[in-house]
């Protein structure tokens, strides 16, 4: 990564001028090419940040800088910029190939361009059967792809996705998580969503917001430690005063079949996972999974209770 797609500086606002500061201050910088996770609590001033950058709002205070530039400008911004505002309707009477026709045409693109280009985002999100469909007859799910697929058309620099994967089951958002993972360092995507699991899973940098204001930001492992911490899934009750006697510089919690290892700092994880695995196996425990760092979602709660 390099440079940054997106900064704000110093940025407030408020819906009304005695109205209470929605975003008070917000500093935040996103890399050139991350997939940014969006992280807050209801209010916290999420979808008003994303509106300030897609040029729904105009900020009180401060600056906003996107892909270089002050301001939203939206001629130079057609088709550089691609948003999914978080309630978006759909015009149900229209297919989904000519509505993504449509957007490719105010993004700048040909006829036939913008009628190659709604083939390749129906083709992104799994839909490339149902693009001749009504959007009326099609299901929450199917419509919700659509939605993510109007923010992908014309290959946009920088991606704003207000809750992408609300409403998908287990298996479309599994696809959409992946399709959307493969643009990794090609484009910036700005994820917004309450689902932090799906988050840690596709992205690769957090801003973390409360009450309007930064409270981390930074590269995903390096928010959730993973040089410092283990998560381990286990087939039976983890023995904690066993490994708490073998590691004692370590911290060790257990909640019946899931392990947490923090080490302390300077301390080589690895070489310590091994005693952790050979203690384990004396005691006939398998490991059903191991994954580095805290869970995106206990730290984010740390964070914002931190700041409380």
């Amino acid at each position: 990564m390099s440079g940054a797609a997106l900064e704000l500086h110093e940025v407030c606002f408020r819906y009304s001028r005695r109205g209470p500061l929605v975003l008070d201050s917000l500093r935040m910088r996103v890399p050139t090419g991350a997939i940014c996770a969006f992280v807050g609590e209801n209010g916290a001033g999420k979808t008003t940040a994303m509106s300030l950058v897609g040029g729904f709002l105009q900020p009180r205070e401060g600056a906003v800088h996107i892909l270089g530039e002050e301001g939203f400008d939206a001629f130079r911004l057609k088709g550089r910029l691609g948003v999914l505002p978080q309630d978006a309707e759909l015009p149900l009477r229209h297919s989904a190939t000519q509505f993504l026709r449509h957007l490719g045409r105010l993004q700048g693109l040909g006829r036939k361009a913008a009628a190659v280009e709604a083939d390749r985002v129906l083709e992104v999100v799994s839909l490339a059967d149902r693009g001749r469909s009504r959007i009326a007859s099609l299901s929450h799910g199917m419509r919700r792809r659509v939605a993510v697929a109007s923010a992908l058309v014309g290959d946009p620099e920088l991606v704003l996705l207000d809750e992408p994967l609300a409403g998908l089951d287990p298996s479309q958002a599994g696809g959409l998580r992946a399709a959307l993972g493969a643009a990794a360092g090609r484009r910036t995507l700005i994820v917004s969503s309450h689902n932090l699991h799906d988050l840690e899973r596709l992205c690769d940098w957090v801003v973390m917001i409360d009450k309007g204001r930064c409270v981390r930001q930074g590269a995903l492992h390096e928010v959730v430690h993973t040089t410092r911490v283990i998560r381990w899934e286990l087939a039976s009750e983890a023995p904690l005063e066993a490994l708490r006697a073998a590691l004692p510089d370590h911290d060790f919690r257990g909640d019946n079949t899931a392990l947490e290892q923090r080490a302390p700092d300077g301390v080589d994880l690895d070489e310590a996972s091994l005693e952790v695995m050979r203690i384990l196996s004396a005691r006939g425990i398998a490991v059903r999974g191991v994954r580095r760092g805290a869970a995106l979602e206990d730290t984010f709660l740390a964070e914002v209770g931190s700041k409380g």
